[in-house]
């Protein structure tokens, strides 16, 4: 069920979001890109799903319009995609609990599941490695068990980036919330470009057609 439309989604963001400017919805999809991670985490493993949110923010010409709301406890920033309208969000509770985040933006701006992509780590991926993922299991990943939970569905598109897994299963903690090396942060630019490029040409494609099922 959706229980608000666009008028209603409008009326709440000129309160909520002092710094953003809703221009009339065009007349195409809109779509909602989740960047799961821990807040105040920056440059760590478990939150390069914050980091492509970014680059994605500075593509498409937003990254100074992010505006925190309270009503979804998330940073939020929206921008067009040709006929499409992108509602950007970084969740500004721990890992575990991203999905409430990501539900209550859902609920406001009148998204089903299908319509709300997660972007978030993957540890059976080496660092660099990309997929995208219509839905299925949260592959023990915290962050997506919280939003399958919350939304009540596990439709949910998914770009999943590669961070690698370390040999000895003990440490797989303190990598996944260990910060990227300096080997690494080198090969993130290229990654985090290529990471917005799969995401932007998935919603394109989506946008000119039915949407796509799980």
């Amino acid at each position: 069920m959706r229980p608000r439309g666009f008028l209603g989604a409008r009326q709440w963001l000129s309160g909520a979001m002092s710094r953003c400017v809703l221009e009339p919805r065009p007349p195409g999809k809109r779509w909602m890109v989740a960047g799961l991670g821990n807040p105040g985490l920056p440059g760590t493993r478990h939150s390069v799903g914050m980091a492509v949110l970014g680059q994605l923010a500075r593509r498409l010409g937003v990254a100074e319009s992010w505006t925190r709301d309270r009503h979804c406890a998330a940073d939020l920033a929206l921008a067009p995609l040709g006929d499409a309208q992108l509602v950007l969000l970084r969740p500004r509770r721990l890992m575990n609990a991203n999905g409430r985040s990501v539900a209550r933006a859902a609920e406001l701006f009148g998204l089903t599941a299908e319509e709300v992509y997660l972007v978030h780590d993957e540890l059976d991926k080496p660092l660099g490695r990309l997929a995208l993922k219509l839905g299925g299991s949260a592959r023990g990943h915290n962050g997506v068990r919280s939003c399958i939970s919350c939304l009540n569905s596990n439709a949910m598109p998914r770009l999943r980036v590669g961070i690698g897994r370390p040999t000895h299963p003990e440490a797989v903690q303190a990598h996944v919330l260990g910060c990227f090396s300096p080997a690494e942060q080198e090969l993130l630019p290229l990654l985090l470009d290529r990471a917005t490029d799969l995401i932007l040409d998935h919603i394109r494609e989506r946008s000119q057609g039915p949407s796509l099922g799980p």
